[in-house]
């Protein structure tokens, strides 16, 4: 049994969080390199203690080799995608789950003929304020964000780079 003082008060200021990106009018979805991302629980609802990221990821998605000083979970919901951790790649599919650890280098690439569908678990929370200030909203949990052209891509590539040290991201070479 929990002795009872251990524990801090019940904080009334926090409410429950149900998101249903399918349905759910109100929940913001991200267009980022290809992919689409739906902030299901942002850090805002967690105290700054974690976020939760559902992403739709095409054939050919993922983002570019980076790391960060957060500790990033990926839960595979449908499909399958090639992780590399520390160049090591490895093949993470529907059922599976995989943690990234603080400051690793690494990246993810779904190498399929098929949409993949994780969800992201960043703790702490911030990565999706990140993705929120880079990305385009687009309608859907899966619409893709519009194509960019060589020019347009040019100046997302600064963009990011230069608003990736805010976020505590370093995008590299290789994973």
């Amino acid at each position: 049994m929990v002795d009872k003082q251990l524990l801090a008060p019940d904080d009334l200021k926090r409410t429950l969080r149900l998101a249903q990106p399918d349905t759910d009018q109100n929940l913001e979805h991200i267009g980022l390199v290809g992919d689409t991302y739906t902030v299901t629980v942002s850090g805002e609802d967690t105290a700054g203690r974690f976020c939760v990221i559902d992403m739709h990821i095409p054939p050919g998605g993922g983002p570019p080799p980076h790391r960060h000083d957060f500790e990033e979970t990926f839960i595979v919901l449908e499909g399958e995608i090639e992780a590399t951790f520390r160049g090591k790649k490895s093949v993470v599919r529907a059922g599976d789950t995989v943690n990234i650890p603080a400051n690793a280098p690494h990246q993810f690439h779904n190498t399929s003929s098929n949409a993949t569908r994780l969800l992201c678990i960043c703790s702490p929370a911030g990565q999706e304020k990140f993705f929120k200030e880079v990305g385009v909203k687009v309608a859907t949990r899966t619409t893709p964000p519009p194509k960019l052209s060589p020019q347009e891509q040019e100046m997302f590539m600064k963009r990011a780079l230069a608003l990736a040290p805010k976020y505590r991201t370093e995008f590299l070479k290789e994973a």
